[in-house]
């Protein structure tokens, strides 16, 4: 068997072969923690239909893969594809709905199991991203900035990823006026910054701009939002994507003047999952009994596989993971 060819597995065709008429194509495309497409290996890519009927597992090289698979024009046709390769942390994705009228496609992360984070140095940062590093510097000078990125990239790394993560993900988002960077007026960089969220005080204005975006069901207002983050006044969640949204939680009884401006407190982070049953169930329970907390990489990866499979420009936080 040539390499471009594969057996047939349950009517799953790869490569060659020329799709039917009650078939439709699937492209799944291998990406590393660089966010390029992997280059070689050796990867076990397994799909599944709507109905949990395994259509194809086999192993396929990187970076991509194209699948004929059957289609049914219905339920069924919502399929599931996890991918897993040696010393790789194994990725996937689903729903992917197919039709025999266009293409899927399907890009997938995979991290190195030994990766560690590759952050931009604080001179790069200012250049390459400079929205970023404005929002950064709220409230301290360039100097004490320098400081405390240096200080968590040294010591800290998850928690600086995970302040990344969130910055990039927040510049992103378009509220009625502006976007959510654009409020912060100060970062609490003393004892308040962890692996999956940080504490900062922003204009009060961001509240009615969230509301706002909440009325337009951009956002989910969260119900009880003091059962999940203890002196919460209010908690809304973006609903852009399956997973990784961010969600802005908000302390409004905590206020602070700056620059002659009245701030709030303000709590990012992101959950892995947008159903809040889902989130308390395989996300915040199993952190409260495993004292664990959200992983920045696994949020780096589930953040930027929804936005590819959305259609959005690439997450791109200043950093990326390798070995």
């Amino acid at each position: 068997m040539s390499p471009k060819k594969a057996k047939k597995t349950q009517s799953a065709i790869v490569l060659d072969d020329v799709a039917q008429p009650d078939q439709a194509t699937m492209v799944v495309t291998l990406y590393d923690g660089t966010r390029q497409p992997i280059q070689g290996g050796n990867f076990l890519i397994r799909i599944f239909d709507g109905f949990q009927n395994q259509l194809f597992s086999d192993f396929r090289p990187g970076p991509t893969t194209v699948f004929h698979l059957p289609f049914h024009d219905n339920l069924q046709d919502n399929c599931r594809v996890l991918v897993s390769g040696d010393d790789f942390v194994g990725s996937g994705f689903t729903p992917v709905p197919i039709s025999a009228r266009a293409v899927a496609f399907v890009d997938l992360m995979l991290l190195p199991k030994d990766g560690t984070f590759k952050f931009q140095s604080w001179s790069n940062l200012k250049t390459n991203d400079p929205d970023i590093a404005t929002f950064l510097s709220v409230g301290s000078s360039d100097s004490d900035t320098q400081t405390h990125y240096e200080d968590l990239m040294e010591n800290r790394a998850p928690a600086l990823a995970s302040l990344l993560n969130l910055a990039t993900a927040m510049k992103a988002i378009q509220l009625p006026s502006k976007t959510p960077l654009d409020y912060f007026k100060e970062i609490e960089w003393d004892n308040s910054l962890a692996q999956d969220r940080f504490f900062a005080f922003a204009d009060k204005i961001l509240v009615d701009q969230v509301r706002q975006a909440a009325a337009q069901r951009e956002f989910a207002p969260e119900a009880s939002p003091g059962l999940f983050h203890p002196g919460a006044t209010s908690s809304f969640k973006q609903v852009q994507f399956g997973e990784a949204n961010v969600q802005l939680t908000f302390h409004e009884n905590d206020t602070k003047a700056i620059d002659g401006v009245t701030c709030v407190e303000v709590e990012p982070d992101i959950d892995y999952f947008q159903d809040t049953l889902a989130h308390a169930i395989l996300e915040v329970i199993p952190n409260a009994i495993t004292h664990g907390l959200t992983d920045p990489k696994q949020v780096y990866v589930l953040r930027w596989i929804a936005g590819k499979h959305a259609g959005v420009p690439e997450f791109n936080p200043p950093y990326t993971i390798s070995t």
